[in-house]
C-alpha cells in the first residue's frame, strides 16, 4: 500500500464482512503468493522450531489480560526463584538443542527490578547491573554452549540496550500491540497502570531498533479494547516505521483470548472473521514481502487454513518441548498435524532461522559480526532435525522393550524427551508393561487425610479417625509439622488417639520432616523416634518432602526442604523398622531432565537396599504448568526405569485433575491414590479438602480404560 494510504482505507478493509471480507482475504493471499515467488520459496510456509524460556515472571506492568506475570509472594507459594538461573535456563536450552530446536527464545516481564525489590536483590547478588544484563549474558552462552541463536524478548529497551544487545542475538522483538491512548491510558483499559505500554514508548523502541539495524519483530494484539480506527491506525504506524528503516522482520496478529483469574476474564475473545480480516488486512498494508504471523495454537486447528487463505505466510515458533508460557492453555500444535494442516491448505511446512532469511543475507548490515558464525552453524544444521533423533529413540525404545529397566542415565534422558510418534510407542511401550506387571485392574484406597499442622488435640484427632471409619474408611493419612507449642510427644499422641478411636484403621503418617521435628523435640535420634512412633501405632509412611534428590539443587531452588541426605536417612531408618513408604518426586519446577532420571535412579537403588517402597508418585509441583506430553513421558519412563523394583505407579488426580490422570493411566500408571473422604468431622482439616474422588468416579474412569476398579489397602493388599 502506498504511503499516501489514508486510515479510513484501512478502516474499510478491517471492517469488511461477508462477500467484501472474501474479496479481501483473496486478494491477500495472492499478494502473500507473489511475495513468496518473489523470496524464491513459492508455496512455502515457515515455523521456527523454538525452546521458549520465562528468564523471570516478575514484571513491572499490570496488563488486564496477562497471566505469565508472577508477584513475588506468588513465587514463594509456588517455591520459585525470582529469575531463572543460569544452569536452570542452559539445561532448558541444552534440551531444546537435543530435540532440534534452533531458536531460544528468551522472554520476561518489562524491568521488574524497577518495582520488585527482591528482583534488585537478586540481580545485585548475581552480579547484573540489569535484567537486560543478564539476558545478554545468558544469550551469550545459550550460543555458545549449545548452539541455539538466541531471540530476546525483553519488552522495552533504550536504544544503548538494543546496541549492546544486538551481539548476544541475532533478533530481537517486542509487540506494539495498539497505539490506543486509550486503552493505555482509562481506567479499565487493558494497559492501564502499565508503564512500558504507553503506545509512544513502544514506537519509540521500533524507531530505536531501526536505528540499530536489529531485525525485529513485532505485531498487534487484536481485541483487547481498541477501536477499528485504532487498529487501523496502528497498522499504518508499524508501515511507516519499516518504510523509514526496514527492519521489521515479521509481523504478528495474535487474537485474544480471554484467560480465567485476570482482570479482562469476562471479556469477549477476538470475533473470527475480525481476525480474518485484521490479518488479510496487514498483508494489503505490509505488501508482499512482508512476513505475517499467527500464532497456530491461539486458533481451532479447523480454522487455519482461512489464516492461511488471508495471507499467513509463518506460523512463528513451535516448541517440541516447552509451553507457550504466555499462552498455557493453549498448547502448541504437534508439528506432524501443523505440516499436515498447511500441506490439506496447498503449502509445505520447513523450518527457518529465528531471524529470516532476508536478514541473513544480508548479515554485513543486519547481524553482527560476532554471531555470523552461529548463523552459519545454525543455518546449516539438517532442516529436518527430528529425522536425526528419531532412528536413535526408536533404537531405545527397541531395546527398551527387550529389558526395560536396562537403559542408562543418558538413554532415560532422551526417552523423557521424545515427543510424536515416538512418545506414542513410549507410552505404549510402559502401557503394556503395566499390564504384565498389575493385570488389568486400577486401584483406588478410601481414606481421609488429616494435617498435623493443623489438628493435634488427641480428642479432635479421635473423632476425626472414628468418622473416617464409619465413612468406610481403611487408611488415614496424617502429615504435617506439628506447631512449635505442641507437646514433644505431639506425634504419639496424635498415633494414639487414632487407634484408640479406630483400632482397625491403617495409620499412614509423618513424613521425614514431621519425624526429623519429631526427633528434634524429644532429643531421639531418627531411628529411636520412629520405632515410638511404631509402637504408638503408625503403620507406614508418606515418602513425600523431596522434590528431586540432588542436595545442590534443593539448596538452590528449595532452601526450607529437609536436606536430601536428611530424607534419605529418615526413609531408610523406616524401611529398616518394618515401616513401608510411598515414593514421590516432584517435577516442573525448573529441573533438567537427567535430575529427574538420577532421581528414580537413586530411588530405585534405596529400593534395591530395602524394599520398603510400595508405590511411586510422580506429581507436578502445586502451580507448575505442564504439557500433556511432559506428564505422559514422566509416567512412562517412571513406569520403565523402576521396572522389576517398584511395581505400582499413581496418577495423582488432585494434582493433574481427570483428563490428564486418565492420560497418565494410560502412559503406565495403574493406581489412583486415595478418595480423599472429607468426613463429617473438620473437614476442613486436609490439605486435599473438598476433593474427593469417589469409588463411583473411580470406577467410571476404570471402564473408560477397559479396566476393573480394584479397592486396595495401603500396602496394596485385599481390604478385609
Amino acid at each position: 500500500m502506498p504511503a499516501t494510504a489514508v486510515v479510513h482505507d484501512v478502516v474499510g478493509m478491517l471492517a469488511a464482512r461477508g462477500d467484501a471480507l472474501d474479496e479481501l482475504v483473496a486478494r491477500a493471499g495472492r499478494l502473500r503468493d507473489d511475495g513468496l515467488t518473489r523470496a524464491g520459496r513459492p508455496g512455502v510456509v515457515t515455523y521456527s522450531p523454538k525452546v521458549f524460556i520465562p528468564v523471570t515472571t516478575l514484571c513491572r506492568d499490570r496488563c488486564h489480560y496477562c497471566t505469565f506475570v508472577d508477584t513475588p509472594a506468588k513465587l514463594v507459594t509456588k517455591n520459585l526463584p525470582p529469575y531463572l538461573d543460569e544452569d536452570q535456563v542452559l539445561a532448558i536450552a541444552h534440551q531444546g538443542a537435543h530435540l532440534g530446536c534452533r531458536e531460544a527464545l528468551l522472554t520476561l516481564g518489562d524491568r521488574p527490578e524497577a518495582r520488585w525489590p527482591v528482583a534488585r536483590e537478586w540481580l545485585d547478588e548475581h552480579g547484573f547491573a540489569s535484567t537486560v544484563d543478564y539476558i545478554g549474558h545468558l544469550a551469550r552462552r545459550i550460543t555458545a554452549e549449545t548452539g541455539l541463536l538466541a531471540h530476546l524478548n525483553p519488552g522495552v529497551m533504550t536504544a544503548a540496550e538494543l546496541r549492546t544487545l544486538r551481539p548476544t542475538a541475532p533478533s530481537m522483538g517486542m509487540m506494539l500491540e495498539t497505539t490506543s491512548r486509550a486503552v493505555f491510558e482509562l481506567p479499565g483499559g487493558a494497559h492501564f497502570g502499565s508503564p512500558d505500554k504507553d503506545p509512544a514508548v513502544r514506537l519509540q523502541v521500533l524507531e530505536d531498533a531501526g536505528r540499530a539495524k536489529v531485525p525485529f519483530t513485532t505485531g498487534l494484539l487484536i481485541g483487547i479494547g481498541e477501536t477499528i480506527h485504532d487498529r487501523a491506525e496502528s497498522l499504518l504506524a508499524l508501515h511507516d516505521v519499516h518504510a523509514r528503516h526496514g527492519h521489521l522482520q515479521e509481523i504478528i496478529i495474535q487474537n485474544f483470548r480471554a484467560k480465567p483469574a485476570t482482570a479482562m476474564q469476562g471479556a469477549d475473545d477476538a470475533e473470527h472473521d475480525e481476525y480474518i480480516a485484521a490479518v488479510a488486512t496487514t498483508r494489503i498494508v505490509m505488501g508482499p514481502d512482508m512476513r505475517v504471523q499467527a500464532p497456530p495454537n491461539l486458533t481451532d486447528a479447523s480454522e487455519l487454513s482461512r489464516l492461511l487463505a488471508a495471507g499467513v505466510d509463518d506460523w512463528g515458533g513451535v516448541s517440541p518441548l516447552t509451553a507457550d508460557h504466555v499462552n498455557p492453555e493453549r498448547p502448541w500444535p504437534q508439528l506432524t498435524d501443523l505440516r499436515r494442516l498447511t500441506a490439506d491448505a496447498g503449502f509445505e511446512l520447513r523450518e527457518r532461522l529465528t531471524v529470516h532469511q532476508p536478514y541473513v543475507d544480508g548479515r554485513d548490515s543486519w547481524i553482527d559480526p560476532a554471531l555470523h558464525a552461529a548463523v552459519d552453524a545454525c543455518g546449516a544444521a539438517d532442516p529436518h532435525p527430528s529425522a536425526v533423533h528419531r532412528p536413535s529413540s526408536r533404537n531405545l525404545l527397541t531395546r527398551a522393550a527387550a529389558d526395560p529397566s536396562g537403559l542408562s542415565d543418558d538413554d532415560f534422558t532422551a526417552l523423557l524427551a521424545v515427543r510424536g510418534d515416538d512418545l506414542d510407542r513410549l507410552t505404549g511401550l510402559a502401557d503394556e508393561l503395566r499390564r504384565a506387571v498389575v493385570g488389568a485392574t486400577l486401584s483406588l484406597v478410601v481414606n481421609r487425610n488429616l494435617g498435623s499442622d493443623l489438628v493435634t488435640e488427641p480428642v479432635d484427632v479421635a473423632r476425626v479417625a472414628a468418622d473416617a471409619v464409619s465413612l468406610g474408611a481403611t487408611e488415614i493419612c496424617i502429615q504435617g509439622v506439628a506447631p512449635a507449642e505442641a507437646p514433644d510427644d505431639v506425634y504419639e499422641q496424635i498415633a494414639r488417639a487414632v487407634k484408640s478411636a479406630a483400632p482397625g484403621i491403617h495409620l499412614h503418617a509423618f513424613r521425614p520432616a514431621d519425624v526429623v521435628d519429631g526427633a528434634g523435640r524429644t532429643g531421639r535420634t531418627l531411628r529411636e523416634h520412629l520405632a515410638v512412633l511404631r509402637d504408638a501405632g503408625v503403620d507406614t509412611v508418606p515418602g513425600t518432602g523431596v522434590k528431586i534428590l540432588d542436595e545442590q539443587y534443593r539448596a538452590a531452588a528449595f532452601p526450607a526442604d529437609l536436606p536430601v541426605d536428611r530424607w534419605v536417612e529418615s526413609i531408610t531408618a523406616a524401611h529398616g523398622l518394618g515401616l513401608r513408604s510411598t515414593a514421590a518426586m516432584f517435577y516442573g519446577h525448573g529441573e533438567t531432565l537427567g535430575q529427574r532420571v538420577r532421581h528414580l535412579r537413586r530411588l530405585r537403588a534405596l529400593q534395591d537396599a530395602t524394599g520398603g517402597f510400595t508405590e511411586m508418585v510422580p506429581m507436578p509441583l502445586p502451580g507448575a504448568t505442564v504439557e500433556v506430553d511432559e506428564v505422559r513421558a514422566v509416567h512412562a519412563v517412571t513406569r520403565l526405569l523402576l521396572h522389576g523394583s517398584i511395581n505400582h505407579v499413581q496418577a495423582p488426580w488432585p494434582r493433574l485433575g481427570s483428563e490428564l490422570t486418565t492420560i497418565a493411566l494410560r502412559s503406565g500408571a495403574d493406581d489412583l491414590g486415595g478418595t480423599l473422604l472429607d468426613g463429617r468431622v473438620l473437614p476442613e482439616a486436609a490439605m486435599e479438602h473438598g476433593r474427593e474422588m469417589t469409588i463411583d468416579e473411580a470406577s467410571r474412569i476404570a471402564r473408560t480404560l477397559g479396566r476393573t476398579l480394584r479397592l486396595r489397602t495401603t500396602t496394596y493388599g485385599s481390604p478385609a
